[in-house]
């Protein structure tokens, strides 16, 4: 019950997260709300993987933290050029 509660929470703070990607006032804003939910994620699949007691989740996980930072990157270098 307590890993329910804690996927909740996460789901919650992901709500805030995407208002701040939908409203935000500027990209770099919205960047790091995206960031922000990406980071959530890989932290809601650690949490349902040890509620279930299943590796593959923790190993998704892993995978989807490497690529989010990856695309993170590119995003900031895009913008860096001032194509935004």
């Amino acid at each position: 019950m307590n890993w329910l509660a804690a996927v909740v929470f996460l789901v919650v703070c992901m709500g805030i997260a995407l208002y701040r990607v939908a409203f935000g006032p500027t990209t770099p804003d919205r960047i790091v709300g995206l960031d922000t939910v990406n980071t959530m994620i890989v932290v809601a699949m650690v949490v349902l993987g040890a509620a279930f007691r299943e590796v593959i989740y923790v190993d998704v996980a892993i995978v989807y933290a490497l690529l989010s930072f990856v695309t993170t990157l590119f995003i900031a270098k895009y913008i860096e050029k001032g194509k935004f």
